[in-house]
């Protein structure tokens, strides 16, 4: 009976630690992340790539030149990694209410995302070619606004539900 019961305790322990945490517990958090007001105009990002044994594998600058047309963004990403090579990825953002929907070339499918308080959660499908092939990852994005010129974002990348490696960086508005 002490078994059954350490065992139960254990599998509830597990999952609980699995748990996501729900972008609503920073609804009070200030100042308020409004995406349409800080990607509008010229934003500047500093970035790195870590692979899950947390080695810092790429660091890259970006450049996002940004936009909004009523409840539709766009955001121009422009990449360049320390071994010079150059990247770009175009963002279409629509707002519906406090929710996101977000395409890129290299998105499958539609991300979707929710804004709240200061924080900001995008998950995503990535179409990543990795040594001639292209690996789908699952992307799950947070940013969090600091002040009215800084962010600070962390995506945990996935693959079969397994953390693969973790990107962190801090934007700077223009």
């Amino acid at each position: 009976m002490i078994f059954k019961s350490s065992l139960a305790v254990l599998a509830v322990a597990g999952l609980t630690g699995c748990a996501a945490v729900d972008v609503a517990e920073y609804r009070a958090e200030k100042p308020a992340f409004d995406l349409a007001r800080y990607f509008n105009g010229t934003v500047d990002g500093w970035g790195m790539f870590q692979d899950r044994s947390g080695k810092v594998v790429r660091r890259f600058t970006v450049r996002i030149d940004a936009r909004w047309d009523g409840d539709t963004g766009t955001l121009d990403e422009h990449f360049e990694y320390a071994d010079g090579e150059k990247q770009n990825r175009v963002w279409k953002l629509v707002k519906k209410g406090d929710r996101y929907e977000g395409t890129a070339a290299d998105v499958v499918g539609t991300g979707s995302g929710i804004a709240a308080g200061n924080a900001f959660n995008l998950k995503y499908v990535l179409a990543l070619p990795v040594d001639g092939k292209v690996w789908e990852m699952d992307m799950d994005d947070w940013m969090y606004m600091i002040d009215e010129q800084t962010v600070l974002n962390r995506t945990t990348m996935t693959k079969f539900g397994f953390r693969v490696g973790d990107v962190t960086l801090s934007f700077r508005k223009r």
